[in-house]
């Protein structure tokens, strides 16, 4: 048995998305604020924390909707309402699980129909009013009061509540609850264009307030360990050996869990074993003969207190009797200690944080699986308990940002060991009998890169057209792209294994074509593109040869993307770049290239609201002789073009390699061919990255102007990444003007 995949409805930013759930490992990647979080919050919440939502859980684009009813209410306060109003707008999560035909024993709740024979089990968790009708009766009563008490003050100011969404707020948890309902596998929907198509309940399903998962499903979580990772984060979960989904509470230290630890399984105070009697016998004694000692020591004292006596019936005596647990050995502060060499330790507060957070999350991991097979003691207590259930056959594991405090080499270890760590039992392993499936969001490019990029899930934002509309996102399964065996696939797979590519968590991406470009762009881009400056931007060092394999990929992102490449044009007047033969434009023509207009160069997907641009060198006029007329020139690469661009200041540049070579040239060649033909000749045998490097040293690259070519590519992509806010100021602006003509 095992979690096939999850879909939020309604939820924060995710208004309809699937995601699905890989046999073992799935990573939540994706830009800042495209909705990793709110899916793990969705997850704890409706699997952990049901008492915990509150209004601002909805969709806000919802609360329109609900304001409305709410409007409606007080029009016609006598008229009776149905549920079938709400569900549009109620936050939602469905659960399908793949169960085997042999595991019916555990899911025969659930099953929708009596002839089902293995596969797809579907269960909602919707989150929805409680009492509807007593809803509307006590909002309408409140809207009618503060409307009377405003007439006779004859008074126009807000008084609660304003709106519906205003009413919720006070007392949410007492007006809604999650209800759970059956789900029917054939009615089951693809996604389109990455937005869930979940199924209409039936007008006479059935309820149940009950916990569906409960035996089925074991649920443990680590947060973000910031202590303000979600409104009303009450920390970190813990368990008390159930199959329940897991309380929570804030036990950070080594020393605290390893104190839960021994409690929960080892304490032999606890059902004591054969094994545990020694340990006891010498805590007997050791009681008795301190409490011999502690009377002898204070027997002078305490007869002096006697001897004042004492008003009343009798005069009790005082007596000292010690109570000493085991437990008490380790609930001090230097209970852990780091061992520098034999006669050097430190409290474990001393440690890093790095390498404390490391053992702590560990040492948490091991305690949800030991608690999960029911490790030592805890076996014991199950036993006892009238209502045990047994192992639950599944266990998922929510770990949010792993990377906080945690360095690059420490990131990587954690994520080579923690699926290793809680299969770490003899009755798990390679068993399929009891599942683990491990939920990993994070903002880290070295996580992301220790895991197999199939098991990536991407959250990716969808443009905001209006203002006041809430931010949603989609959900792309990445196993779309390196789960296919080909050689588009291996390649990108190990292009971004040796780079270290935080490409998943980009606004926007740049290809280029070497190192030149990689180490001047930036200073281009921080001097003349502020909107681009301050948005976290990917640049992929791939060559005009190899850009166009990252198409499928680029894709599947919807990431906006500019493509830097070189029109590399050689004898016959033909491109020998595959990016733009078979991407963009489609051309390989000199002359068609040159001519080829802007809608040429660009790929717009409307559906998916995002657009690739390529770009290339154009020409440009120059002047060698300041009492000359300028005369066009065609570039061939990336220094050249930068050449052209800035010839005053190349004729004086110090320098060596290409730098002394195009000073050399521009003394030298007196027309515009003569000097193409000299740099050209140069360009085949100088070093580009040296070149580079060499203008950093000697120049201050924000000194150069931007060659055309890149300057037009830059431009437009600066325009991507803010025309949705553009418009959305736009949009709200005509709205407002529209509501004042009105």
């Amino acid at each position: 048995m095992k979690i096939k995949f999850v879909e939020i409805q309604n939820f924060r930013k995710l208004k309809s998305v699937r995601i699905d759930l890989s046999d073992d490992k799935t990573i939540f990647v994706g830009a800042n604020n495209s909705g990793k979080t709110t899916a793990v919050v969705a997850l704890r919440k409706f699997l952990i924390e049901q008492k915990h939502f509150d209004v601002n859980d909805f969709t806000i684009t919802n609360w329109r909707k609900i304001n409305a009813i709410g409007k409606i209410w007080e029009e016609k306060a006598d008229s009776t309402h149905e549920m079938i109003e709400w569900e549009s707008m109620l936050p939602a999560l469905d659960i399908w699980l793949d169960v085997d035909k042999s595991e019916i024993h555990y899911v025969q709740h659930l099953l929708p129909t009596l002839d089902w024979n293995g596969g797809l089990l579907g269960v909602r968790l919707r989150l929805e009013p409680t009492k509807l009708e007593d809803i509307k009766a006590e909002y309408v009563t409140l809207r009618q009061q503060s409307g009377e008490v405003l007439k006779a003050a004859n008074k126009n100011v807000p008084l609660w509540p304003t709106t519906m969404k205003d009413f919720l707020e006070r007392g949410f948890s007492s007006k809604f609850r999650v209800r759970s309902y059956i789900l029917d596998p054939d009615k089951l929907k693809t996604p389109k264009n990455g937005v869930a198509q979940p199924q209409l309940l039936a007008p006479n399903i059935e309820a149940s307030e009950d916990n569906p998962f409960s035996g089925l499903i074991r649920i443990d979580e680590i947060n973000a360990q910031r202590g303000f990772s979600d409104a009303g984060n009450n920390g970190d979960s813990s368990d008390d050996g159930g199959a329940e989904p897991s309380k929570r509470s804030d036990k950070r230290k080594l020393g605290d869990q390893v104190r839960s630890y021994f409690d929960k399984h080892l304490n032999p105070s606890d059902m004591p074993e054969g094994a545990d009697i020694d340990a006891l016998e010498a805590l007997y004694h050791a009681q008795n003969t301190f409490n011999g000692r502690l009377e002898s020591s204070l027997a002078a004292p305490l007869n002096e207190i006697q001897g004042l006596g004492y008003p009343g019936i009798s005069d009790p005596k005082v007596k000292i009797s010690t109570l000493i647990k085991l437990t008490d050995g380790l609930n001090h502060a230097s209970a852990f200690q780091y061992e520098i060499d034999q006669e050097a330790h430190l409290p474990e507060q001393y440690n890093g944080l790095g390498y404390q957070n490391l053992i702590s999350m560990v040492f948490r991991l091991m305690s949800f699986r030991d608690a999960w097979m029911q490790v030592g003691k805890v076996e014991k207590k199950m036993a006892s308990k009238p209502d045990a259930k047994g192992i639950p056959p599944l266990h998922l594991v929510l770990i949010e940002e792993p990377e906080a405090h945690l360095h690059v080499q420490v990131q990587q270890v954690f994520m080579r060991k923690a699926y290793d760590i809680l299969r770490n039992h003899n009755d798990l392993g390679s068993n399929t009998t009891h599942i683990t499936q491990m939920i990993v969001s994070t903002h880290s490019s070295h996580i992301a890169h220790e895991c197999e990029f199939s098991c990536l899930r991407y959250f990716r934002r969808k443009p905001v057209e209006t203002k006041g509309e809430a931010p949603t996102s989609t959900v792309i399964n990445l196993s779309e792209v390196f789960g296919k065996n080909d050689e588009t696939a291996r390649f990108v797979a190990r292009y971004l294994k040796a780079a270290h590519c935080d490409l998943f968590f980009a606004d926007a991406a740049i290809l280029i074509e070497g190192a030149a470009e990689r180490m001047l762009l930036p200073h281009f881009i921080r001097k003349n593109y502020p909107n681009l400056d301050h948005r976290y931007l990917t640049l992929l060092e791939v060559g005009g040869s190899h850009a166009h394999r990252f198409k499928p990929l680029i894709e599947h992102l919807g990431l906006a993307t500019l493509i830097i490449t070189d029109i590399d044009v050689r004898s016959g007047q033909t491109t020998s770049n595959p990016t733009l033969k078979g991407w963009l434009p489609k051309k390989e023509n000199k002359d068609d290239l040159l001519k080829a207009t802007m809608d040429d160069k660009t790929f717009v997907d409307k559906e998916a609201s995002f657009s690739v641009r390529v770009v290339y060198q154009l020409p440009v006029n120059i002047t060698l002789d300041t009492s000359k007329e300028a005369t066009s020139i065609t570039p061939n690469t990336f220094e050249d073009a930068l050449l052209f661009a800035n010839i005053e200041i190349f004729k004086n540049l110090e320098g060596d390699g290409l730098i002394k070579k195009f000073r050399t040239a521009l003394a030298e060649q007196k027309t515009s061919q003569d000097l193409s033909t000299a740099i050209l000749k140069d360009l085949k045998t100088g070093n580009k990255a040296e070149f580079a490097l060499e203008l950093l040293f000697h120049k201050d690259p924000q000194d150069f102007a931007v060659p055309y070519y890149i300057d037009e590519g830059l431009k437009w992509l600066e325009d991507q990444v803010t025309r949705h806010e553009d418009n959305a100021a736009k949009n709200d602006n005509k709205k407002v003007l529209e509501e004042e003509a009105a």
